[in-house]
């Protein structure tokens, strides 16, 4: 997936990027949609929606140093 086009970045493409980081990351740790839901504060429907490409759901910037703080990686991980 391209995120840089003719010098532009893409949104709909790094909101991709990051829902695929914060779900592979849930699959590789073994976690629950509902264990993301307590890591980010939110309600376990929440991810269901975000991981739903037809939901326009998305994580924001607390989302991700939440989950960055969780994970003990730099929140730049969550970008291409």
């Amino acid at each position: 997936m391209s995120c840089v086009m003719n010098g532009t970045i893409n949104t709909i493409d790094i909101e991709l990027y990051v829902i695929e980081k914060v779900k592979n990351l849930r699959v590789e740790q073994g976690l629950r949609q509902k264990d993301i839901a307590e890591i980010i504060q939110t309600k376990g429907s929440f991810i269901g929606n975000v991981e739903n490409p037809r939901n326009p759901a998305k994580y924001n910037l607390k989302h991700i140093a939440l989950l960055a703080k969780y994970f003990r990686i730099p929140p730049r991980e969550f970008l291409p």
